[in-house]
C-alpha cells in the first residue's frame, strides 16, 4: 500500500496522470502504453505553441524535441536549459545543446528529467517502509542532414523509469523530416516519434508498446505580416481516440428518457489537432499562443473548462539571452509553468 506524504500530492498526482495517460478506455490511448512523458512537452516555446509541433523553424534549440529535423544553423553552439513547475512536488528539468560538423551532419545532444516528489509506502499491515521517490529522464543523440530545401534527420534515445528503486529501461528512436520553402516562410514537417522497445521491464510486469506518435504539421508566415500560424496533427497512428466516460449522466429528452454523449466524426478528426500563434514584434520580443482541442475536451471539469487546453507565452532576447516563459492551462487545479533559458556559446568563448 502507498500513500503520499503530503495532501495536495494528490492532486498533482491525479493532474499527471491525466496529462501523461488520460482514462484508461476503449478507443483511448493513454494508460496503455510506458513511458509516456516523453510525449509531454517539455520546452517555454513548444508548451506556449499547444504542445505539438513540427514545423516552427528558428534558433530555439529545445525544439529538437518536437522534430530532429528543425535542427538547423541558428541553433548552432546553443544550450538551452528548461524547467517545468507542474502542480505540488511535480517538476521537470531539460537541457539540449546543437552543434555542427563537417561532414556528419548537424547534432543536437538532450536530456529530460521529470520527478513526481516524495512518497511514503506502506506495507500490508500499515507499516510504515520509509520514503521513496518516482522520477523518469531520458538522454538523447539527434543527427539532422540537410539537402536543398529538405532536411531529414533521426534521434537516438535511451529512457529510464524508476519507482522505490525499481527501473525499467527502453531504447527508443524519433525519425524527422522537413521541407521548408525556398523563398518564403513556409514549412511542412513529420516527424514519428518513439519508435522502440522496452529492454528491462519493471520486476513482475510484461512487456509494454512504447508510446508512439505520428505528427504532421505546417507553419506558415504571411509576407508583411508578423504573425507566424501552425497547425499540428498528432496521435495519427489512431483515428479513434474519443473516451466518453459510461458513467457520465446524458440529458433528458421529451420523454425523460436518457441520452447519453455520442462520438461524432468532427470531435473525431478535431482531437488531432492543435492550432499554434506567434506575434513575432521584433527579433528580441515574441508573443505566443496555442490550443489544444484534445487537451481542452479530456481535461475539463462537467461544469467548466478553467482555459484547459489553452496556453501563453512569451520570448525576450537580452543581451546574448534568450528567455522563454509559457504558462499553460490544463485542468482547473492548476496551471503549469515553462521557462527555457537559452545562450549561444560559440559567443561566449570567440577570441577577440
Amino acid at each position: 500500500m502507498i500513500r503520499l506524504l503530503r495532501g495536495h500530492s494528490i492532486a498533482s498526482l491525479v493532474f499527471v496522470g491525466s496529462l501523461l495517460a488520460g482514462r484508461a478506455g476503449h478507443a483511448q490511448i493513454g494508460g496503455q502504453q510506458a513511458f509516456s512523458f516523453l510525449n509531454l512537452p517539455n520546452s517555454a516555446k513548444l508548451a506556449g505553441l499547444g504542445g505539438a509541433n513540427v514545423s516552427s523553424r528558428d534558433g530555439d534549440a529545445t525544439m529538437l524535441y518536437a522534430n530532429p529535423a528543425l535542427l538547423n544553423k541558428e541553433m548552432d553552439g546553443t544550450l538551452a536549459l528548461g524547467y517545468v513547475d507542474y502542480l505540488a512536488d511535480i517538476k521537470q528539468t531539460t537541457a539540449a545543446y546543437v552543434f555542427n560538423t563537417e561532414h556528419a551532419g548537424r547534432f543536437g545532444v538532450g536530456l529530460t528529467y521529470l520527478n513526481y516528489g516524495s512518497f511514503e509506502g506502506f506495507d500490508a499491515a500499515g507499516n510504515s517502509l520509509g520514503n521513496f521517490s518516482v522520477n523518469e529522464y531520458a538522454v538523447g543523440v539527434s543527427d539532422a542532414y540537410t539537402s536543398g530545401n529538405f532536411v531529414l534527420a533521426g534521434t537516438l534515445k535511451l529512457g529510464v523509469s524508476g519507482i522505490a528503486g525499481n527501473h525499467s529501461v527502453a531504447a527508443l528512436a524519433d525519425v524527422g523530416a522537413l521541407f521548408k520553402h525556398p523563398t518564403k516562410d513556409f514549412n511542412v514537417g513529420l516527424t514519428v516519434k518513439n519508435v522502440g522497445y522496452q529492454l528491462k521491464t519493471y520486476a513482475g510486469a510484461g512487456h509494454e508498446p512504447m508510446p508512439l506518435d505520428v505528427q504532421l504539421g505546417a507553419s506558415i508566415k504571411p509576407e508583411h505580416m508578423p504573425i507566424r500560424f501552425s497547425l499540428t496533427a498528432y496521435n495519427l497512428q489512431q483515428f479513434d481516440i474519443v473516451y466518453l466516460d459510461p458513467n457520465q449522466r446524458g440529458q433528458l429528452d421529451e420523454n425523460n428518457n436518457e441520452v447519453k454523449p455520442k462520438k461524432t466524426i468532427g470531435d473525431k478528426i478535431a482531437r488531432h489537432f492543435v492550432v499554434g500563434g506567434e506575434v513575432i514584434l521584433s527579433k528580441n520580443f515574441n508573443l505566443r499562443v496555442g490550443y489544444n482541442h484534445l487537451h481542452r475536451r479530456e481535461l475539463r471539469l462537467d461544469t467548466r473548462s478553467a482555459g484547459a487546453g489553452m496556453s501563453f507565452g512569451v520570448m525576450l532576447r537580452i543581451s546574448q539571452f534568450q528567455l522563454d516563459y509559457t504558462r499553460a492551462y490544463y485542468h482547473a487545479s492548476g496551471a503549469s509553468n515553462y521557462l527555457t533559458v537559452a545562450r549561444n556559446l560559440n559567443s561566449l568563448f570567440k577570441k577577440t
